[in-house]
């Protein structure tokens, strides 16, 4: 099965990790691996939890820029 994930940094260098498919599919580490690692545990949850997911549901990923008075 092959998951959309989406990586953030915060600001204490701490790296966030989400899957979208998922709802409250999320996890952290000091290390993208680490953080990815986790989040495969809490994916494991999810899936127990939730049962096998519709992989329709992720459409995408954009960014969107806006301007900051």
């Amino acid at each position: 099965m092959h998951l959309p994930i989406i990586v953030e940094v915060d600001e204490d260098e701490v790296y966030i990790v989400s899957c979208p498919v998922f709802k409250g599919c999320h996890s952290y580490g000091q290390t993208i691996d680490g953080a990815l690692k986790n989040l495969k545990e809490v994916i494991d949850m999810c899936i127990e939890e939730q049962g096998p997911v519709d992989m329709t549901r992720f459409v995408g990923f954009r960014e969107m820029e806006i301007t900051i008075p």
